[in-house]
């Protein structure tokens, strides 16, 4: 057993795709625990999930069907210059404030996060866009890189989030429910950063825009259609006009329309090369999905959750205990594991024992992907540090000390979402 985990380890550092590791895992659990290699039942249990992920795909299942729609609809957005027109109006709605444009900067990288997913596309897009200007109005380098690298990953609890449609799938969440939950915590983490961003402007002296209603017109005017893309969402989420479904297709047309026939920012003829860039991330998603499932038939049929569970019940007699640890380990996974893989291989697990401590499934989905989203940003390998680096061409080690005011707060709010079940179940009405 130690010379496979020890090859499954040089396979990762060598660059083996991720869905070949948990696939070999699978086999190499197997194999040790006694099937023999030669017989189908070696086998049976990691072919059946991966038959099931891909029966899901093919009968269409309903959680899995907007992830190509809604990731293609970011890629347009990420290529087009919507970027630079949604900043436009965020500055002369809000440059007036102490700590505007930073503020305006978390709330471009949490909408552009929603649509897009953590996937690094926030940093890449907005990054070049927004860097210039923070340190052109004199706010601090260390602050405006510290902000920009945890606001990559800031948008992940609001609708239509890939990983919130993907935890509702893993988690057998109601996905309108986790779409409404995921609002008041989104929002908290927002409030706290856009307070410290104020306390920042204040003491560097950041100068303010004049509010200029002329100003605030001419952007709005530029700006209309994709002003309307999260009015579309949201409405048509919360009034129950529209399912899910008709949200990610109504979204995608919407976005292509705008921005290739209206806008003539994306051209016709570059959409098929941007739906093949898309298409790659929601492929490596799905065979993902296949792989982590034949891991989970495996870890169920060995009983890995009831040994966690039991060792939990032994050592945590309490759901406070629990909620602390599994935070812990919730922020070491999100260092450690790209977001999708840490759903896919985690919540199988995690979800049993939650449910024993009587921590509701919704509640579960938000702390756990709040916990990711700090994760992403979290040293030695949160994965927002290494594409900061490689966006702004500063040393990875600068961007280690440049987030660490911003993950404390945002620890803080964790804490807040954690014990405070309420902010999370209010308006999905499911309390406990």
């Amino acid at each position: 057993m130690v010379v496979i985990v020890l090859l499954l380890v040089l396979l990762a550092v060598l660059g083996t795709p991720l869905f070949a590791i948990l696939a070999a895992i699978a086999v190499g659990g197997f194999c040790w625990s006694g099937f023999d290699p030669g017989e189908p039942l070696s086998l049976q249990l990691l072919i059946a999930g991966m038959q099931s992920a891909v029966d899901m795909v093919r009968l269409t299942n309903p959680t899995l069907v907007p992830i190509p729609l809604f990731t293609f609809a970011g890629y347009v957005l990420a290529e087009s210059r919507a970027p630079r027109r949604l900043v436009d109006v965020s500055r002369a709605l809000f440059g007036w404030m102490p700590g505007g444009l930073a503020i305006v900067s978390l709330v471009a990288c949490a909408f552009f996060t929603a649509f897009t997913g953590a996937s690094g596309v926030t940093i890449i897009a907005l990054g070049g866009l927004l860097l210039p200007p923070l340190i052109a109005e004199r706010y601090p380098e260390k602050f405006s890189l510290g902000l920009l690298t945890t606001g990559g990953s800031l948008g992940l609890l609001f609708p239509p989030s890939l990983p919130l449609i993907i935890y509702a799938f893993v988690g057998g969440a109601d996905v309108d429910k986790l779409f409404r939950a995921g609002i008041i915590p989104g929002f908290l983490l927002i409030a706290i950063l856009s307070g410290y961003a104020s306390f920042i402007a204040r003491g560097a002296g950041v100068q303010r825009i004049e509010f200029r209603p002329e100003r605030v017109w001419s952007a709005l005017r530029g700006a209309a259609f994709e002003i309307l893309l999260p009015i579309l969402v949201l409405g048509g989420f919360f009034s129950g006009v529209l399912t899910v479904n008709e949200i990610a297709a109504t979204t995608a047309l919407y976005v292509v329309v705008v921005e290739a026939l209206i806008h003539r920012d994306v051209p016709l003829r570059a959409l098929p090369r941007v739906m093949s860039h898309s298409m790659l991330l929601v492929g490596g998603i799905l065979i993902i999905i296949a792989a982590s499932l034949g891991l989970t038939n495996f870890l169920v049929d060995q009983e890995v959750p009831m040994a966690i569970l039991e060792a939990m019940r032994e050592h945590i007699h309490s759901r406070f205990g629990f909620l602390v640890t599994l935070n812990i380990f919730l922020l070491m996974v999100g260092a450690l594991m790209d977001i999708f893989s840490a759903l896919l291989v985690v919540v199988p697990l995690i979800s049993p024992i939650a449910a024993e401590y009587g921590v509701h499934p919704i509640h579960l989905g938000i702390i756990f992907l709040t916990n990711l989203e700090i994760g992403f940003s979290t040293p030695p390998v949160g994965i927002n540090l290494f594409i900061s680096s490689f966006r702004f061409g500063r040393p990875v080690l600068t961007l280690y000390r440049a987030s660490i005011a911003f993950i404390l707060l945002l620890l803080v709010a964790l804490a807040l979402i954690t014990f405070v079940p309420s902010l999370s179940l209010w308006l999905p009405g499911v309390m406990d």
